[in-house]
């Protein structure tokens, strides 16, 4: 047995010891196969509101002074947009989609504290679908990362009167998006050191097909 598979067996073994909380597909959704529910989309009125505000919020942007010249009536209908976006996403969908949620609590003391959970394994059957935890993160990642397109677009084009627009789109579902990665990784868990870790395993598995070719 070569090192590079000595190596990759190590690390395997520390993943099946050290996992606890229930897998959601994120960095290792290919580690995931076989563990959730292959079934269709089990909660599908959370799964059309997860992506429609969001989506929709960048369409009235983009068609705002297409079909209008109001200013204050688009940039209302952006901000409630981006607003019931991050409660459905932060209270409902995250929860019933992929077994996660985060939030603030203050205790005794009066400090705050930033709490994330993700719901245990357990031998009954998984309440979410594969489906629909690639549709949770697909929206989660792609639509901050619209904004932050948008945000540079707006100050290239000198749209100043926009950008405080934008920067709500971006941090609203930015936090939404770091609040559920924490909930997947962990609370006291480095994301640097997770997605090092996952690369470092691409990195593995291609060394070791390559060796096997040869």
């Amino acid at each position: 047995m070569t090192d590079v598979q000595i190596l990759w067996n190590t690390i395997r073994q520390k993943q099946t010891i050290d996992t606890n909380d229930e897998d959601v597909s994120l960095f290792d959704a290919e580690d995931d196969a076989g563990k959730r529910s292959k079934s269709n989309i089990k909660h599908p009125l959370a799964s059309f509101f997860h992506l429609f505000f969001r989506a929709a919020a960048v369409l009235v942007y983009l068609l705002c002074d297409v079909f209008s010249n109001g200013f204050i009536a688009g940039m209302v209908a952006i901000i409630l947009l981006l607003s019931c976006d991050f409660w459905t996403v932060k209270n409902i969908s995250g929860r019933l989609m992929v077994g996660l949620r985060w939030w603030n609590q203050v205790d005794d003391d009066g400090r705050s504290h930033w709490v994330f959970e993700s719901r245990k394994g357990s031998g009954k059957q998984q309440s979410s679908s594969d489906s629909e935890a690639r549709v949770f993160w697909l929206g989660l990642v792609v639509c901050p990362a619209l904004w932050v397109v948008l945000a540079f677009s707006a100050l290239i084009s000198f749209k100043v009167k926009w950008l405080p627009v934008v920067l709500m789109g971006v941090v609203l579902q930015g936090a939404n998006l770091y609040g559920y990665v924490r909930c997947k990784v962990g609370a006291k868990t480095s994301l640097k050191n997770v997605a090092t870790n996952y690369f470092g395993r691409q990195f593995l598995k291609q060394a070791l097909s390559k060796e096997e070719e040869s």
